[in-house]
Formats: structure tokens, C-alpha cells, sequence
């Protein structure tokens, strides 16, 4: 576990340095536009102020580098140019939120949906509900995410009025209780979240149908069967456990993934998630804002990977002795 630890330590420190590299690579400055828009009538001394107040590091490369990891260590992450004086950190934070009720929640009814879905399928296969829900769902996961998006505003949104099109709540109107707020909410947010749901339920299902086929197929399952037990026994007591290890794998993948946005999705419903503020960040040049947005989205993939390490010692125990119990 240590050298897994250490393993995971190197991973990240390697990529909040590019983190730090890449954006002093790109061509332009973004104080050098502010300031160009403002020239002949700014003193040196307030052009210096400007740079400082905008987290525009003093020193050399080997300063800004110390500066940039001990910001990223104590939470001061620099002020946004483009939301100037707002902290990046708390832009970073509320954007999260959003992302995580759209994207997360989505994440998570999928994966327990298609799942679910994945079970039913392989229990008989090319029968029944099996012959056509994974042609079904197979060919609407082809559509790009946005594509639907875009499908299900024009139709859900603007024909039918259904739902509404962009935002994430009504900013026209006062809400008397907090019930009133999370129901708003809940009501914008059921768009985005059902067109990755819709797109994204084809390859759980698959996932979870071809392993456990495979798994029903061993000979420890038909020592089950022989000895008496029920279908419902076998499958969710001993052949679903085995058959759902890789779709736990492709979930923490997903899952660190989560919180870089779902950034068409959150283009098209206007959302203000991280994926939107990320776009934002680069179309503007805001570096500081920029490097908080990739720091956030490093995190969560090692965090979420290394919680699926510990995950799978539980969920197989073969692994936690490198599978020499196998």
C-alpha cells in the first residue's frame, strides 16, 4: 500500500507541475490586456499594484513554482482576472457544486440503472427484455451528448415547455421556503441530467450483461445451481459480486472524470458547472482560474482512483495479496 501511496504522490506531483508549465507556455498575458486597454493612464506604480492584486507572481520561474505549490498546499489558489477580485478557490468551489448535482447524480443513476439493467439481460440471453433494450441502448449512446442535448431542449424545452432550457435555477423569482429552491432545482437540473443518463446506459448495461453471462458459465455456479440454490441466490450472491468488478473499475475511472464537467452539456443548458467555468477560464486567458480548474479535476481522479483501490480489496479478496489466493 505504500508504494501505492507513493506511486499516487509522484502522479500528482508530476501533474501540478505541467499544471504550472503549461499555461506560461501559451502565447498572450492576460494583465497585459487589462492593462493594454487602459495605457497612458496608468503609473508604473499602479500597473505594479494591478499585477500583484491580480496573483501575478514576482521573481524568477523557480519563485512562482515554490509560490504555486504552497498556494495549492494552504487553499490560496490566486484571484481570477476574468471574475476580478473574486478568490479562485471560491469559484472553483461553487462551480463544483453545480457539476457534481448534474454530472454526479447522472453518473450515479446510470451506473446503477444500467447495471440493474445488465442483470435482468443476462439472465436470458437472446430472450425476451435481452433481444432488444442493448441494441437499443447501444445506438442511442452513439448520439454525442450535446447532440441530445440540444434534441431535448428543442423538443422537451421549447416545443412542449416542459422543462426549462438554461440555468441552473429561476433567477426571476423570489422562492418564500427552501423546498420551493431545491424543487426548482431539481427541476432544471432533470434535462441535463436524463440526456447523459440516456447516453451513458448502454455501456454499463453491456458491461455488467457480457461479465456476468461469463461468470454464470463457471463451474462454481453451476456447483450452486446443483446444490440446490435459487436463480436470485446465485446471481446476487455469488455470480453478480465477481461480474461487477469491472464495472466498479470504469466507475472510479468515471468518477474522477466527473468533475471536469460535462462541458458540452453545460455549454448547451447554459449550466455553471466546472466544465463551463473551465471554457471560460481558457477563452479568457485567466491562468490562475485555469490552473485551480485542472488542479480540482487532478485530485479527483487520483482520489477517486485510489479509492477504488481500496474498493476492490473488499469487493474481491484475491487482491489483497496480489492474487495469490487465486
Amino acid at each position: 500500500m505504500r508504494k501505492k501511496l507513493l506511486n499516487y504522490f509522484l502522479a500528482g506531483w508530476g501533474a501540478l507541475t505541467l499544471n504550472f508549465i503549461l499555461p506560461r507556455m501559451m502565447p498572450g498575458d492576460p494583465v497585459e490586456a487589462t492593462l493594454g486597454r487602459l495605457k497612458g493612464r496608468l503609473t508604473p506604480e499602479i500597473e505594479a499594484a494591478i499585477r500583484s492584486a491580480m496573483g501575478q507572481a514576482e521573481g524568477n520561474i523557480f519563485e512562482q513554482y515554490w509560490n504555486y505549490l504552497s498556494g495549492i498546499v494552504t487553499g490560496d489558489w490566486g484571484v481570477s482576472v476574468v471574475r476580478f477580485p473574486e478568490q479562485v478557490s471560491t469559484l472553483v468551489w461553487n462551480a463544483l457544486g453545480w457539476t457534481l448535482l448534474i454530472a454526479g447524480t447522472a453518473l450515479i443513476l446510470s451506473f446503477v440503472i444500467g447495471t440493474f439493467l445488465g442483470v435482468l439481460c443476462a439472465r436470458r440471453p437472446g430472450e425476451g427484455l435481452d433481444r432488444w433494450l442493448p441494441p437499443l441502448l447501444i445506438f442511442i449512446g452513439g448520439f454525442p451528448y450535446f447532440w441530445l442535448a440540444m434534441v431535448s431542449v428543442s423538443y422537451l424545452g421549447y416545443s412542449l415547455d416542459w422543462f426549462p432550457v438554461r440555468h441552473a435555477e429561476s433567477v426571476e423569482r423570489y422562492f418564500d421556503t427552501t423546498w420551493e429552491l431545491v424543487l426548482n432545482r431539481a427541476w432544471h437540473a432533470a434535462l441535463p441530467i436524463g440526456t447523459i443518463v440516456v447516453a451513458s446506459l448502454g455501456g454499463w448495461l453491456l458491461t455488467m450483461r457480457n461479465a456476468l453471462i461469463g461468470e454464470l458459465g463457471t463451474s462454481y455456479v453451476q456447483m450452486a445451481f446443483s446444490k440446490g440454490l435459487s436463480e436470485r441466490q446465485v446471481i446476487f450472491g455469488y455470480a453478480a459480486r465477481n461480474a461487477l468488478l469491472p464495472s466498479i473499475t470504469n466507475l472510479g475511472m468515471a468518477l474522477g472524470y466527473v468533475v471536469a464537467g460535462a462541458l458540452l452539456t453545460e455549454i448547451v443548458f447554459s449550466y455553471p458547472g466546472q466544465g463551463l467555468l473551465m471554457l471560460e477560464a481558457i477563452r479568457n486567458q485567466d491562468y490562475p482560474l485555469l490552473q485551480g480548474c485542472f488542479a480540482t479535476v487532478t485530485f479527483a481522479v487520483l482520489g477517486s482512483n485510489l479509492l477504488l483501490d481500496l474498493l476492490y480489496v473488499f469487493v474481491d479478496p484475491r487482491t489483497r495479496r496480489g492474487g495469490d489466493e487465486s
